[in-house]
């Protein structure tokens, strides 16, 4: 095996991919990258055996070969290389020699028979859909927030892709909290899969300021996303996700309209004070036009904090102030809805004329 390539790409290409490669393992193999040169086209791939990366790697010259090679190793000696440099790397058997310049080093490999069978989508038979990368992007972002790290409740570690109303949305809970977004409007194709947040944060990864179009295609067990010169394969989480349409306050008594930035200072100010009580915060909107944010803890003492907006009918609930927080941060509007039930119901939480995310937020109890 041959090839040669210039520092740059090699060294993108393996920082992108060597992120899953487990070095503690049962399997030594999964510590290392698959290096394949077949037909000039160059392929680099991890796998974490629930996730694949896979980079096609552009290359000047090329002769055919596989071999695999320590991730950490080639990943961090190809970093430190001078930039402009042209690499060459070549096997002899199964030793890997790296040149570039005055710079030279020989890494031991293995050979690829033990290395992991890749997933494959089946092309004919999937569900694609097609985005920009910066809606993608800020889609997720939105999301993502509200997954759950909780591994006995599999189902809420991920994004639920769900087809609804001819439209594409991405949901998340953690039970605590849930997230909505509208992502593709005016889809054909119908969808209902778990995709692991892990692997959701390896694609906002690989996103670059040069990705426009992100191609995500969906078969019964594997989700696969297409960018740049990169492919990210991973198995779907096989669960039943919740019914979140019943989850989501449909008819709510009180509705306040506020500016995000001061309501975002004022919920930081709260949770200063609220370090002590786990975060705890009292919300109340109070007719005609008061709302405000109250936080008590013995050992610091007490804030209270009241922004004017019109209110139709009294409400009181008790919140996570970092909950409350991830939710701001995650709204673009300047100014942002709050809705209230029940003081036992969930807020419901958007953007000012934005009918495409919506984040609830379950109260505390008192």
């Amino acid at each position: 095996m041959k090839i040669k390539v210039t520092q740059e790409k090699l060294s993108k290409a393996l920082t992108c991919i060597s992120r899953i490669a487990i070095n503690k393992s049962t399997l030594p193999i999964l510590g290392n990258i698959l290096i394949r040169v077949e037909d000039k086209k160059v392929s680099l791939i991890t796998t974490n055996l629930d996730m694949a990366i896979i980079s096609y790697l552009p290359v000047s010259e090329s002769e055919n070969g596989v071999i695999t090679v320590p991730a950490k190793l080639i990943t961090e000696f190809v970093s430190n290389l001078p930039k402009g440099e042209n690499i060459e790397i070549s096997t002899n058997d199964t030793k890997v020699s790296i040149k570039a310049g005055k710079y030279s080093s020989t890494i031991n490999g293995t050979i690829a028979d033990d290395f992991p069978e890749l997933p494959e989508i089946d092309e004919k038979n999937a569900v694609i859909f097609k985005t920009s990368a910066e809606d993608f992007k800020n889609s997720i972002g939105q999301v993502i927030i509200a997954s759950s790290n909780d591994l006995t409740r599999p189902a809420l570690t991920g994004l639920c892709f769900d087809t609804n109303n001819g439209s594409l949305f991405a949901v998340s809970t953690d039970g605590y909290r849930l997230a909505k977004k509208e992502m593709i409007k005016k889809v054909e194709s119908e969808v209902k899969a778990i995709v692991p947040s892990s692997t959701l944060h390896e694609v906002l990864r690989t996103i670059s300021d040069d990705t426009e179009e992100i191609e995500i295609s969906f078969n019964e067990d594997l989700v696969e996303f297409k960018l740049d010169e990169t492919r990210i394969v991973s198995k779907l989480i096989d669960a039943s996700y919740p019914d979140y349409t019943a989850l989501i306050p449909k008819n709510n008594d009180t509705v306040v309209t506020l500016d995000r930035d001061e309501l975002m200072r004022t919920i930081k100010l709260a949770a200063l004070f609220a370090r002590s009580v786990d975060g705890s915060i009292i919300c109340e909107a109070k007719t005609p036009d008061s709302f405000s944010v109250r936080s008590i803890a013995n050992e610091f003492g007490e804030n209270d904090s009241n922004l004017q907006t019109t209110v139709e009918k009294d409400s009181k609930t008790r919140l996570n102030s970092r909950f409350f927080i991830d939710a701001l941060n995650s709204i673009g509007s300047k100014e942002v809805i709050m809705e209230f039930s029940s003081s036992v119901k969930p807020i419901v939480i958007h953007g000012k004329n934005d009918d495409t995310y919506t984040h609830i937020i379950m109260p505390l109890n008192k």
